[in-house]
């Protein structure tokens, strides 16, 4: 049996997949997000991307005219760069050169750490060496997610986990994983919304990262059937079919009539 929504303070909001699949807004989103604004809820938008920058992202969503503010987002990227800055270490970074702007000012000589985030062209044989050497020279490797895969326009395409798990195999280190399912990137996420988590659900469709990592962070969860969702796949985690929704209009409409 499900806990109940009665008492919810706040809503986590997946990005792609759920409000949208690349530039293209899933039917509905607007008017559920307008919805959602005009109830008392605090509203979050957490997201695993990690091929484009802040506000790169930022700007992404307003060319899509979604009501969203650049200090309501809390990315991966955002995670791991506190991660890193924290510890003073020095990445060899594996990402695009879009998400390396959120690393900005901080030194890359003689890295002392690999990040890596979804970089096809880093995933190539040359920069996977380079990679493993440092790993096998004691440098950390910090996993900016483990996502198994994502949604593209057309069909599904590999995500960053399949790589770092080929390093994770080589080297026999496990990667330091920052983004969704982590319970510490749930929690931070929502340091700034005087909520406890049990007072927040996240609504995604990524059944383990999403729902799951929430789920285990202490919050509610609801999937929705778009994006990567794939049949059955609520059984993965047991999630009770009133956790399930046809999409983000529904899942709002879901967490709206349960208080």
């Amino acid at each position: 049996m499900s806990r109940s929504l009665k008492h919810l303070k706040a809503v986590l909001v997946d990005l792609s997949g759920t409000l949208h699949i690349d530039k293209q807004p899933i039917a509905g989103s607007h008017e559920a997000l307008a919805k959602l604004r005009r109830s008392n809820l605090k509203v979050k938008f957490v997201t695993n991307t990690t091929k484009e920058c802040l506000n790169s992202l930022y700007l992404r969503l307003q060319d899509m005219d979604f009501d969203i503010k650049l200090s309501e987002i809390f990315t991966s990227l955002t995670a791991a760069r506190r991660l890193v800055e924290s510890k003073g270490m020095r990445p060899y970074l594996m990402l695009t050169d879009s998400a390396k702007q959120d690393f900005d000012g901080l030194s890359t000589k003689e890295p002392n750490c690999v990040v890596m985030g979804l970089s096809p062209g880093h995933f190539e044989y040359e920069s996977m060496t380079k990679a493993l050497n440092l790993l096998l020279g004691r440098c950390d490797l910090i996993a900016i997610n483990k996502a198994r895969y994502f949604k593209r326009p057309n069909d599904l395409a590999l995500g960053t986990g399949a790589f770092v798990t080929a390093l994770e195999f080589a080297t026999d280190k496990q990667a330091i994983v920052v983004g969704k399912p982590e319970k510490r990137f749930f929690h931070s996420a929502i340091e700034d919304l005087g909520c406890k988590p049990d007072e927040c659900v996240m609504v995604g469709d990524d059944v383990r990262d999403d729902v799951g990592g929430a789920i285990n962070a202490g919050m509610h969860g609801i999937l929705v059937k778009t994006g990567k969702y794939l049949e059955g796949d609520e059984t993965k985690i047991n999630l009770p079919s009133e956790r399930v929704a046809t999409n983000f209009s529904a899942a709002v409409d879901l967490i709206l009539n349960s208080r």
